[in-house]
């Protein structure tokens, strides 16, 4: 089913999880990926009309985003979507993975710029490629059949100049025919919310679906910040550390937090939930679990 679909008329909030592919190589990595379906088995069970696989920088885990979009959908039943960026792949290069992606009967891509590669501070546009996202937005939907989703910033792109600059962006995106915008994660419901209202009065009206990250540990906050840019809120943070040397502690709080998000959420109206599990299904359950959301 194509997000243009899946987000249709739902009457139940749809809920969608994203995961990695592990690191590693050989036994090592097929044990990984043994385990991770693992996990995904007992989110299946709050009934998930899509998961998302990213794409590694650099495009480093291309051929295995595409194995794990493949399992999802032919072991787990679950439509896919996979992840795909400008970085370091021409036109030809696109076209051909893009079109491998939909012979395959997978219906959904996330497409994105795409981070610089690893050592490098700025993106740079491999030749006969594609500088922007909305350039490539625009050449998968005139060369598939593919639905498409886009990422969207609540706390504006960390190199955007300013927000309208990056709301611009995005408008740029929608307007090459993107179906979904997928947010990046975030702590303050206010900062989504205001978000949202900047997104629709610029007259987008496709499904805006928040990103939401539960916290489990002291060293992910400082992951999240370094990765993400997102803030996390002073009484939230310091609440945290007061429980730094009580790891379920921290996890309960971090729950706690990340249920109180999503209940206000779902009352906001919008009109799914996109977890980032962190390929463990344990804090996301026991979310939804606690909102009765199956």
């Amino acid at each position: 089913m194509k997000l243009s679909e899946i987000y249709k008329n739902n009457k139940q909030p749809v809920i969608s999880f994203e995961v990695f592919p592990p690191k590693g190589e050989g036994a090592e990595y097929e044990a990984k990926v043994t385990n991770l379906f693992k996990e995904l088995e007992i989110l299946k069970k709050f009934n998930p009309s899509l998961i998302s696989v990213t794409y590694g920088a650099g495009g480093s885990s291309r051929e295995k985003t595409y194995d794990l979009v493949l399992d999802i959908k032919n072991k787990l039943n679950v439509e896919p979507m996979a992840h795909f960026t400008c970085v370091n792949f021409d036109k030809s290069q696109v076209l051909e993975y893009v079109k491998k992606i939909e012979d395959s009967g997978i219906k959904n891509v996330l497409a994105l710029r795409g981070d610089p590669p690893q050592g490098t501070e700025n993106f740079v546009p491999p030749q006969n490629g594609f500088a922007h996202a909305n350039e490539l937005v625009k050449f998968i939907k005139e060369n598939t059949d593919l639905s498409i989703a886009v990422a969207g910033y609540p706390e504006k792109h960390p190199e955007a100049v300013d927000f309208q600059t990056d709301l611009l962006n995005l408008n740029r995106k929608v307007s090459e025919g993107a179906d979904v915008i997928f947010t990046q994660l975030f702590f303050d419901n206010n900062d989504f919310k205001d978000y949202y209202q900047k997104v629709r009065d610029l007259g987008i009206t496709i499904p805006v679906i928040p990103g939401i990250m539960i916290i489990q540990s002291i060293s992910q906050i400082e992951r999240i910040i370094n990765l993400s840019g997102s803030k996390i809120p002073e009484s939230f943070k310091n609440k945290l550390y007061d429980y730094q040397n009580n790891p379920d502690d921290i996890k309960k709080i971090g729950i706690d937090y990340a249920i109180k998000q999503v209940e206000d959420l779902l009352d906001f109206g919008v009109k799914g939930l996109h977890f980032y599990p962190l390929n463990k299904s344990y804090a996301v359950s026991e979310v939804l679990n606690s909102i009765n959301i199956r």
